[in-house]
């Protein structure tokens, strides 16, 4: 393992007789280290941190097996490298870390709308005085337009909180139409475009690829309304940070709910300073319960690969 991680994946792996090797620096490590770090495994834990490229796979040798990806998605791992190398990459999907991604894309919209960092703040540093009508005047839910940017399981499971819970409207664009999920929740598939045009919340649930890489730029900021929030639990580089940075500081929008940044070991000071945003240090899937599944389908994965077995989440089909 190349960071110590919440969670069994170590009981389970010694259970299991596998032994197993964990950085004694338990923080990212740099790229020397992890050169140095995984020659000789059979099999890594990664994180989201750890670039895995073919140069980390080299140095592991040719014994390596499998890249265990403690994440949902591989972005940080060359796919390719890996495939021509027989080496599997699994990552750690359930239904337990979609609802809490979700549950955390969720509150990160309820805040915006009830301005509820800034109200927090004000009794905080002593300049709340007693109950004033015009304090704090934020925005309901209920009736608003929500737009989801990639309909897969997490974007699925805030479709239906938003719906069922809150008497929101949904409209919806992603690689596919879902003509099911339109009757049973009373959505629209519509164009990016009329997505950024229409909703007053936009919340972004695709996968960093060179075709989501700075979806959401300076344009597109322009097409969302002035009083419109948008909400980023997936990757940082889907926004082009920047442009957000200007959109915020222009009133372009009226604010933004960010989990993930381009530079997250750097988060840009001008983000930081900006008072319309929530941001929060990519934690949407941090609960015990999430964590704990993400520690145990890790482990399980390698079990199954280093046992002779298919692994239960590749990232794809070894030939």
């Amino acid at each position: 393992m190349t960071h110590d991680i919440p969670g069994p994946a170590i009981e389970v792996l010694q259970s299991k007789g596998f032994e197993v090797s964990l950085s004694i620096r338990n923080r990212p490590l740099e790229k020397a280290e992890l050169l140095e770090f995984v020659k000789g495994a059979d099999a890594i834990i990664s994180l989201l941190s750890d670039k895995i490229d073919a140069a980390v796979l080299d140095a592991a040798g040719p014994q390596l097996k499998i890249v265990a990806n403690y994440a949902i998605g591989f972005d940080n791992i060359d796919l390719e490298a890996a495939k021509r190398r027989d080496v599997a990459v699994t990552n750690t999907p359930s239904q337990t870390i979609t609802d809490a991604v979700a549950q955390h894309t969720f509150t990160l919209m309820m805040a915006l709308s009830k301005k509820l960092k800034n109200a927090d703040e004000f009794v905080r540093e002593g300049s709340y005085h007693g109950w004033d009508p015009n304090l704090f005047i934020g925005t309901q839910l209920l009736g608003k337009t929500l737009g989801i940017v990639g309909l897969g399981r997490i974007g699925s499971v805030v479709a239906r909180m938003a719906v069922k819970g809150m008497g929101m409207k949904v409209i919806y664009n992603s690689s596919n139409r879902k003509e099911d999920f339109e009757k049973y929740f009373g959505a629209r598939f519509v164009t990016l475009t009329d997505l950024l045009s229409l909703s007053d919340f936009v919340t972004l649930h695709v996968p960093l690829t060179s075709e989501t890489h700075h979806l959401i730029d300076g344009s597109k900021l322009e097409l969302m309304k002035r009083s419109a929030f948008i909400i980023n639990t997936a990757r940082g580089a889907i926004i082009e940070e920047f442009d957000l940075i200007k959109a915020l500081q222009e009133g372009t929008i009226a604010g933004a709910g960010i989990d993930v940044f381009e530079n997250e070991n750097s988060v840009s000071a001008a983000l930081r300073l900006a008072d319309n945003t929530i941001l929060t240090p990519h934690i949407a899937s941090a609960t015990s319960e999430a964590r704990e599944e993400m520690s145990r389908i890790a482990a399980e994965n390698i079990i199954a690969v280093l046992s002779g077995k298919n692994p239960l989440n590749p990232a794809f089909i070894s030939s």
